[in-house]
């Protein structure tokens, strides 16, 4: 069932979206050469204790999932796109890490992801990633009362193919709210004009995922969870929260 979220509700989700800005910028102020996937996410667990927020990562397991989501973010670094787990991993120079992250405050919830580059980038990796960061900003601004999802979908398959990027099969964003994830699926592929409409109240996480190999299919890893290119290209992912206004798209997890 989709919930169509008050305007009260949506201020609510704001500050917890601010809550999931600040934990996503202290992992990545923490990421550097030598550091640990651990090191992020400990990072990110202050920021959420700071504010009196929970995670709603930790403790996660959905039907696919062998075990609950040991931490409270995803790092997926260089082929992994996404579910990464934070583990002792060391980050290398020129690594491409993805961080995904949400907060639960006052019974209202926040999702978030940023990609990025550490120590010296590579050129193809700063396209790879600035591809998938319009490809969210073309599904924020299709996201409109009196369109459809057709129309957020359309627009992030446009970037990609433009890119000439895969996104894994089967995989986008969702409905957000009282839950991390609620109806309706946002999918990153479509046809314009269809799906569910738009309207003032709808928040739907929107998160694009790049693969620059340019092939659909991914693997999943012996952990369960984490989720790679099949042909060992690299992977970014972004993503926001998104309230659907009369007055055009509200990013709630802006900083």
């Amino acid at each position: 069932m989709v919930e169509i979220k008050t305007d009260a509700a949506m201020d609510a989700m704001r500050e917890a979206g601010r809550v999931v800005a600040r934990a996503l910028a202290a992992a990545r102020e923490a990421a550097g050469v030598g550091v640990s996937l651990r090191e992020l996410d400990e990072a990110a667990r202050a920021v959420l204790a700071e504010a009196g927020a929970s995670s709603p990562f930790l403790g996660y397991r959905p039907s696919f999932a062998p075990t609950p989501f040991p931490a409270v973010i995803c790092t997926s670094v260089n082929d992994a796109v996404v579910h990464g787990i934070p583990t002792d991993y060391r980050l290398r120079d020129g690594d491409v890490v993805s961080v995904d992250g949400g907060a639960e405050l006052d019974g209202w919830t926040g999702d978030s992801a940023i990609t990025f580059t550490v120590g010296t980038a590579r050129p193809e990796d700063v396209e790879l990633i600035e591809g998938t960061r319009q490809a969210l900003e073309a599904g924020i601004a299709a996201a409109l009362v009196g369109n459809r999802m057709g129309d957020i979908s359309h627009a992030i398959d446009t970037v990609a193919r433009r890119a000439a990027c895969g996104m894994p099969a089967d995989f986008g964003g969702h409905g957000i709210g009282r839950s991390m994830h609620e109806d309706p699926h946002v999918p990153n592929r479509g046809r314009p004009g269809r799906g569910f409409p738009l309207r003032h109240g709808l928040v739907l996480a929107i998160e694009p995922m790049f693969m620059a190999g340019g092939q659909n299919a991914y693997r999943t890893g012996s952990d369960g969870w984490t989720l790679s290119t099949t042909d060992g290209s690299r992977a970014a992912h972004f993503e926001h929260t998104v309230a659907i206004t009369d007055g055009g798209p509200r990013i709630l997890t802006l900083p």
